[in-house]
């Protein structure tokens, strides 16, 4: 189902959570590409998010694989074929960004191009848009690297964690960092565009899938859309290890069956190639991810060394923690606690985002996003998270 109608269970089979000693496969360091790691990956103690002591893998990345080929985003003009953006209104489907899609978003009061037929482009790292409607692309900043931690020893949760919007899933092979659903654009305004294997650049620079890439056409092939990923397609194939350290697989078992039995997070136990252990699977519709982890996490599991976006440390002129920027649309924008911080103040993620974006790129002005939230700024300020790391 599309996950603008999808209302994730916070539930996954009980059988699963009363067992938390089931057969839990280590993360295979094995399995990642090689050149996906700028350092050597080690071995740490770290503290899980439920505060127990445990040993992760740190895993230190760049901005992006150095063979990965990227692109494209936004298109020049209404005559190119762009990447691919899964709109959740009127009409709602997975789409190539083209001429027929922008005409159709402009039909709906959504105008991204000029009326010589040029795209409205914007790299909001950078510069503000000064249109209503933008098309974000951001440039990658080469310098920038990716450390995360999975734990070695993967333990189920409680409860399981929900994703929402811009949620740290896992990490694929190729040492690209994956995030659940992009911004919409009707929180934001702006369509952070995804290339044709479904990622994009964060407004720190780096690049991190919102698909599994390596299972993406099969999504194309079920939402009609006409596009190819140049990453070679399996849909049995694993794709990488989520930040609760269980495997993600494409949509079908290694044989090409269906899965079965899969619970509310896409996930359920059974044989594979790393042993009998519970992962997760893709999903047909777009976003072809999970839409929940069932393990616990490991505290602080993802830092850069970027200035802007996801992850970025940064202090504010008085002394005080600033939240990680939010940016007009562009992705990256949801830190670590943003939903938690959402559900306490009893309003959508996609409300609080539009009330911190609506000073534009920048430090957000907290003043005048509790003012539109209708509450005081000592409410906002203590429920919004610390940037990672503080």
């Amino acid at each position: 189902m599309k996950h603008h109608s999808r209302k994730v269970r916070l539930l996954v089979t009980a059988a699963i959570l009363c067992t938390p000693q089931i057969a839990a496969a280590h993360p295979d360091l094995a399995e990642f590409e090689q050149t996906a790691f700028v350092e050597h990956p080690t071995t740490v103690d770290c503290t899980l998010t439920d505060g127990t002591a445990a040993t992760c893998y740190e895993i230190t990345v760049g901005y992006k694989p150095a063979d990965l080929e990227i692109g494209p985003f936004c298109p020049a003009t209404l005559n190119d074929a762009g990447g691919i953006w899964d709109w959740t209104g009127e009409n709602a489907k997975l789409y190539r960004i083209d001429e027929a899609f922008l005409r159709m978003l402009d039909d709906l009061g959504y105008r991204f191009f000029d009326d010589d037929g040029a795209v409205h482009i914007v790299d909001n790292a950078t510069d503000r848009p000064t249109v209503d409607h933008a098309c974000i692309n951001v440039s990658p900043a080469e310098d920038v690297t990716i450390t995360m931690l999975l734990p070695v020893d993967p333990v189920m949760a409680d409860q399981p964690t929900r994703l929402g919007t811009v949620g740290k899933v896992g990490v694929a092979l190729d040492g690209v960092p994956i995030f659940s659903d992009a911004p919409s654009i009707q929180a934001t305004g702006h369509m952070p565009a995804l290339d044709i294997c479904g990622g994009h650049v964060d407004p720190g620079g780096w690049y991190h899938w919102h698909a599994t890439s390596t299972d993406i056409e099969t999504t194309y092939g079920a939402a009609g859309v006409d596009a190819a990923c140049a990453l070679t397609q399996d849909s049995g194939a694993l794709f990488g290890y989520a930040f609760d350290g269980f495997a993600m697989f494409g949509s079908t078992e290694a044989d090409g069956a269906t899965p079965a039995g899969l619970d509310a997070c896409n996930g359920h136990v059974g044989a594979t190639a790393l042993g009998e252990t519970y992962h997760y699977h893709a999903s047909v519709d777009f976003p072809n991810l999970p839409p929940c982890l069932v393990g616990v996490q490991a505290a602080d599991n993802f830092s850069t060394t970027a200035t802007a976006g996801v992850g970025a440390t940064r202090a504010g002129a008085d002394g005080r923690n600033e939240p990680p920027r939010p940016t007009d649309g562009g992705p990256g924008q949801m830190p670590p606690g943003f939903d938690e911080a959402a559900a306490k103040l009893g309003i959508s993620t996609d409300r609080l985002m539009e009330a911190l974006q609506s000073s534009g790129p920048g430090r957000p002005d907290l003043a005048a996003a509790a003012k539109a939230l209708g509450i005081t700024e000592d409410a906002l300020r203590t429920v919004l998270p610390p940037p990672p790391g503080q």
